[in-house]
């Protein structure tokens, strides 16, 4: 699946079960707390969680927990942009020219 692909299907899914009607500061509450769960899946990788009620799990488990996250950020990134008809591809070389840019690469 290429991103448009991908984009256009988070677009649907998310629209199918309502949650493409939330508020846009809704939206961004979501991201953070989605964000913060990418620094906790992190954190179980790098250095483990320490806690007496929380079990170790494995490197592969901790990494599938982390691929998640990232897909939880992504969808919520992916329906700001939709909100304001910006297609990832967009997004991507938007990033790509201002990176060039500024370290001339």
């Amino acid at each position: 699946m290429d991103v448009t692909e991908f984009q256009q299907w988070i677009k649907e899914y998310y629209e199918n079960r309502g949650w493409s009607e939330l508020d846009i500061f809704i939206r961004i509450g979501f991201l953070a707390e989605e964000t913060g769960e990418v620094a906790r899946a992190i954190r179980s990788l790098e250095i483990g969680r320490d806690r007496p009620d929380e079990k170790d799990e494995s490197y592969a488990k901790n990494k599938q927990e982390l691929t998640e996250e990232l897909g939880d950020v992504l969808g919520n990134l992916i329906i700001i942009a939709n909100k304001y008809d910006i297609p990832l591809e967009e997004v991507f070389q938007s990033h790509k020219e201002k990176l060039s840019k500024r370290y001339d690469i």
